[in-house]
């Protein structure tokens, strides 16, 4: 159904971001305001602007052979394209938005050691007294988080990368929708050193007619 999409039809310059849907580098969309409003006092965010502006795009080649694509926005928030087979509307297979909830500093070896080896991946995520249970289970006792690497592009025609540890959760809404939890482990090499972060990002689900696509 996502082959509905409205797209864009001009020649990227520079560095050549993806693109989908309409949804480029520079371009900005407009989510529903009322499914907006009918949404958030069941959410974890608060005051989701329905306008908005893409200001980076992130790229993951996943294991699979399917893809991941991000497009950042000026509302601390990223719309997630998941592809599997091809680079094409038809290929779509999930659309979520996605804001950032918390990120926090990972001090020490220690801490990212745990992080990686426990505190990721759980059967269940606690956030805003809400409980989140783990979509991602393995066999047997052991879930371990997923290694991927984001290529990100940005509007200054910089390029960066950054190794992710990620564990996807989820709870039922009252309408019978999920709101989804992302956890992340997040490491990018600076100069000779590791910078370390967990990020939480909670998100849920978009449909051709929550989003339209400006220019």
């Amino acid at each position: 159904m996502f082959s509905k999409w409205f797209g864009k039809d001009k020649t990227p310059k520079g560095p050549q971001a993806p693109e989908i849907m309409g949804l480029y580098l520079g371009g900005s969309f407009e989510l529903d305001a009322l499914k907006l409003r009918l949404m958030e006092p069941q959410l974890c965010i608060e005051g989701a602007s329905p306008q908005q502006l893409i200001q980076a795009v992130g790229e993951v080649h996943l294991d699979s052979g399917g893809k991941i694509l991000r497009f950042y926005t000026d509302d601390d928030a990223f719309v997630q394209v998941i592809l599997d087979g091809g680079d094409s509307e038809n290929h779509i297979t999930d659309v979520k938005l996605w804001y950032f909830y918390d990120t926090k500093t990972v001090g020490s070896d220690a801490q990212w050691q745990t992080l990686l080896n426990k505190d990721i991946s759980q059967p269940s995520y606690m956030l805003n007294e809400h409980s989140f249970t783990r979509v991602w289970d393995a066999v047997g006792e052991s879930s371990p988080p997923v290694a991927m690497t984001e290529k990100t592009y940005e509007e200054d025609g910089d390029t960066s990368e950054t190794d992710q540890f990620v564990m996807l959760y989820e709870r039922e809404l009252e309408n019978g929708e999920f709101e989804s939890l992302l956890v992340s482990g997040e490491e990018k090499i600076v100069g000779h050193n590791a910078d370390r972060c967990l990020v939480l990002s909670t998100g849920f689900n978009l449909s051709p007619a929550d989003i339209k696509i400006n220019g």
